[in-house]
């Protein structure tokens, strides 16, 4: 056989799709335990600590609050310094956290470790740094790869949970952390180390989805780094791509109704994410039955996560509001579902409908973002948006909690959650396209 039926039986894989991989296993896993995990390590950690609902969901609220603070640095270190390093200090970070787990034995010691460290260490892992990662090495691409990204994290809701569950019903909730940071510091931490590079590819000779592939991605920078620059810069304009800085971007109103429609939407996210396992097992349903109905949630997110980055992909990026918009549509209709019959037949129609339009909405967010305001300060935009945000997640886990404390159900909040699903739907459709800038600054020139 010759070498050149060699390549074709054997194809060079563009390193990219190797970020993308890795990015997703290192969300699978943090992701599973501070998302999903959370929401099965609540009534354990609730008795053990003897608090409150309200009470034991204020750490989700103080991760929400940190993310917030630290997103602009973070969104800016990324974009100056790239995402490898970030990532890396952030899964060590999560790892150790979640070993410290083992010796919570108090209030202030759980809110500390798992709302202050655990919050940080997740915001820096799995959320800007891989995204911008992502965005950097695709283009025409984007879609599909961030989907791919997604919808290896949404196994987290499969198949972490699952691991979760089974060691805290055969441990407890104590083991079940320290094994997830052992997890965490061997396979995702070593993953992000090796094939998140610190450079957009045009650094190494390559553009953007493997367009061209000159220098192997794993070499040093390339020596003709304009030049590089500059073909990026041209294909990446094929696509109607412009690059904005922080600053350029702050002043459009497409950023301000995304980060208005993105937080009315958070504001519906606690009531599945953190209490969804509780107000399970308060309906009837045992441990074990909650974690199989969050994964059938998870599990219908799965193939709309990857087939929405792919339809985003071949959708102008004029309309990409509309494909948003629907997803938080069905999302609305399957809280509607539920309040109008409160039945546990209610619930599966509930959760695999809302898990459609999650994994929909996960998949079109970044890429509406890049595809609005460009490559170059993507971790700054998206950090600034996680600022603005903040406050609205802050609220919402400790506000469902209380709900529950006062009425002793969770009904109240999930109508909540339907009102601001319905607003983020009207919301999203008015978020147009912004105008290019001004002026196109280099891309070194990020705020």
């Amino acid at each position: 056989m010759t070498d050149l039926n060699k390549k074709k039986k054997f194809p060079k894989i563009y390193f990219g799709w190797w970020t993308v991989i890795a990015g997703g296993i290192a969300s699978m896993w943090s992701a599973g335990y501070y998302h999903y995990g959370f929401s099965a390590l609540l009534k354990p950690i609730q008795s053990s600590l003897n608090l409150s609902r309200a009470a034991v969901s204020v750490p989700s609220a103080i991760g929400r609050l940190e993310g917030g603070i630290e997103a602009p640095i973070s969104g800016l270190i990324t974009d100056k310094f790239g995402p490898r390093t970030i990532a890396t200090i952030g899964a060590l970070f999560f790892g150790l956290s979640l070993m410290l787990m083992y010796f919570v034995n108090s209030q202030w010691s759980y809110y500390l470790v798992w709302g202050v460290l655990l919050g940080t260490a997740y915001n820096l892992t799995s959320t800007i740094p891989v995204n911008a990662a992502i965005t950097n090495w695709f283009v025409r691409l984007r879609g599909r790869a961030l989907g791919t990204k997604i919808a290896l994290a949404a196994l987290s809701g499969v198949i972490t949970i699952r691991i979760i569950t089974w060691l805290i019903n055969a441990y407890d909730w104590r083991v079940a952390c320290v094994v997830g940071g052992l997890v965490m510091v061997c396979i995702p931490l070593p993953l992000l180390w090796i094939f998140l590079r610190r450079y957009r590819p045009e650094y190494y000779g390559l553009l953007p989805d493997g367009a061209k592939a000159e220098i192997k991605a794993q070499k040093e920078p390339a020596s003709d780094t304009e030049q590089s620059i500059d073909r990026g810069v041209r294909y990446a304009s094929t696509f109607q791509e412009v690059e904005y800085t922080l600053r350029q971007a702050l002043k459009t109103s497409s950023f301000w109704l995304l980060v208005l429609s993105h937080a009315g939407h958070n504001l519906a996210v606690p009531v599945m994410n953190v209490h969804a396992i509780p107000l399970l097992t308060d309906k009837g349903l045992d441990t074990v039955s909650a974690a199989g109905m969050m994964a059938i949630m998870v599990g219908a997110s799965i193939p709309f996560r990857f087939m929405g980055g792919i339809l985003a992909d071949r959708v102008s990026k004029g309309r990409l509001r509309m494909l948003l918009a629907g997803a938080y549509m069905l999302q609305a209709i399957s809280f509607g579902v539920f309040i109008g019959y409160d039945t546990v037949t209610s619930l599966y129609y509930w959760f695999a409908l809302y898990g459609i339009g999650m994994g929909t909405a996960f998949a079109i967010n970044p890429l509406l973002r890049a595809r609005y305001f460009g490559r170059k300060a993507f971790g700054s935009i998206h950090g600034a948006s996680q600022a603005i945000m903040a406050p609205f997640g802050i609220i919402a886990p400790i506000y469902a909690g209380w709900i529950h404390d006062t009425y002793g159900s969770y009904m109240l909040a999930v109508k909540v959650g339907a009102i601001m699903l319905a607003v983020s739907v009207v919301l999203t459709l008015l978020i147009f396209p912004p105008k290019p800038p001004a002026r196109v600054t280099h891309i070194r020139q990020i705020v």
